[in-house]
């Protein structure tokens, strides 16, 4: 079985990436007082639109962080298979 990799984080990175996440959140709950109170179907659809851009500027920033750090590191300790696991998630991303 394979072991629970982790992340520490410094205060500001974490700070930064749980504001990101509470807008998003707030966007969200936006969208559902849209729906409940019955607006029109465009509206609705940019917010979406705007959503999903705030999630994919969340998903560029942590892929950053994650080269610059878990991965390059990685390589550095001799662990080049890190680099086949940034090109399947990188994959993913991009479906």
């Amino acid at each position: 079985m394979e072991q629970e990799k982790i992340k520490h984080r410094d205060a500001k990175e974490v700070k930064n990436m749980i504001s990101r996440l509470n807008r998003i959140e707030g966007q969200v709950r936006g969208v559902r007082k849209m729906v409940e109170e019955e607006r029109y179907c465009v509206d609705i659809l940019v917010q979406v639109q705007a959503i999903q851009a705030a999630l994919n500027g969340f998903n560029k920033m942590l892929l950053s962080e994650h080269i610059h750090s878990c991965v390059v590191n990685n390589i550095r300790a001799g662990n080049d298979e890190c680099v086949d696991e940034l090109c399947e998630t990188i994959k993913k991303l991009m479906k």
